[in-house]
């Protein structure tokens, strides 16, 4: 391919993307801003995700509370009355 057309053809790529640059920058725009509200969506959600889990523990918290002191005291009573090897 002859050089001169090589540079013609360079010049005219430059100069579509020239001309296409200000709707690139808004699709760039535009996809910058939905990735942000999925971002802020998405943290929003984890935070009402453990808002709910820290609410359920502590409403279920009369349940197993004993139940973990329970758990805990058959084990310190196990590992007190098990046999040296």
């Amino acid at each position: 391919m002859n050089p001169f057309l090589k540079i013609i053809l360079i010049l005219v790529a430059a100069v579509i993307a020239v001309k296409l640059l200000p709707l690139t920058l808004a699709l760039g725009c535009i996809f910058a801003a939905a990735l942000a509200v999925f971002a802020l969506v998405g943290v929003s959600l984890v935070a009402v995700l453990l808002c709910l889990g820290l609410l359920l523990a502590a409403l279920l918290s009369p349940i197993w509370i004993p139940l973990l002191a329970l758990v805990g005291l058959i084990a310190l009573i196990k590992r007190g009355t098990r046999a040296p090897a």
